[in-house]
């Protein structure tokens, strides 16, 4: 660890406030260290929804400090023979994770140096060794506080792997011609009821397609088309009329949907992942 990084633990889980895992949770970290800052970006992520998790860890990682310590816990296979690990990313970060699938973004944008699996009999809490049901307090909670204090090196986590074993999802890549685009809606804003696709603005550019226009859009939701109109590709919400939908360029810089002052997610039946597909092509008249 970089001793001149003030150490930072940011929490993701599907635990939510409801009872008291992330209180445990947060008084395993202050009972390994009291200068540890704890970081909380979501207890509300879709239960065991292991894509959500591997999306938002991407959406955040790189506004943080290098030297960061990410502790990802949304672990449908809690207790099973899945791998429990610390990734090292070419950029710094560190993901203390379920082997799951949840590395899946962070590997693709962030890049994988190194990988390894948490040693259980040095980096789990002693004191609750007879349940195998609460992997974040026990063991990444734990493991990532010694980790972020220094307590620990990286290389005493544990023995690393080869990060071509890391399990990851498939996703599709955006096909770019012409007038015309495919790719995915990749993940929602659920406050809102936005879609975000996987199409990089600059591959609109390429595309051809320019702010002001209509474009034709498709939504396939499983081989089931749920969305076939005509849509404004514009710079803001405001820039078509209250509840009409709308193309725009979000904070990730990916083109996604909207509903002026409405849930287009809601109102059109849109959910998302990788085989929720989208077209966009020149305008059917």
């Amino acid at each position: 660890m970089n001793n001149e990084v003030l150490p930072i633990l940011v929490f993701q889980t599907d635990f939510t406030y409801l009872e008291g895992a992330v209180a445990s949770m947060y008084g395993v970290v202050r009972s390994v260290s009291r200068d540890v800052e704890i970081i909380t970006a979501s207890h509300d992520l879709p239960q065991y929804d292991i894509w959500s998790a591997s999306y938002r860890l991407q959406q955040y990682m790189e506004f943080w400090p290098k030297g960061t310590v990410f502790v990802s816990v949304v672990d449908p296979g809690v207790g099973t023979a899945r791998k429990a690990c610390v990734a090292l990313t070419k950029d710094g970060y560190y993901v203390v994770t379920p082997d799951n699938g949840t590395l899946t973004h962070v590997k693709l944008a962030h890049g994988i140096q190194e990988i390894r699996e948490i040693d259980e009999t040095i980096n789990r809490l002693n004191s609750t060794r007879g349940t195998s049901v609460f992997h974040g307090r026990d063991l990444f909670g734990y493991c990532g506080a010694r980790l972020a204090a220094g307590i620990i090196t990286y290389e005493q986590v544990g023995q690393k792997y080869d990060p071509k074993d890391i399990v990851t999802f498939d996703i599709v890549k955006p096909a770019v011609a012409e007038g015309r685009i495919k790719g995915i809606i990749e993940i929602d804003d659920p406050n809102f009821g936005n879609a975000w696709t996987n199409i990089p603005l600059e591959e609109m550019e390429k595309a051809g397609f320019v702010y002001g226009e209509d474009i034709h859009v498709i939504i396939e939701k499983e081989g089931k088309v749920v969305y076939d109109r005509n849509t404004r590709f514009a710079r803001t919400f405001g820039d078509v009329e209250k509840g009409e939908p709308v193309l725009y360029n979000n904070e990730q810089m990916h083109v996604s949907f909207a509903l002026s002052q409405g849930n287009f997610m809601k109102t059109y039946g849109i959910t998302f992942g990788p085989d929720h597909l989208v077209t966009l092509e020149k305008k059917h008249v």
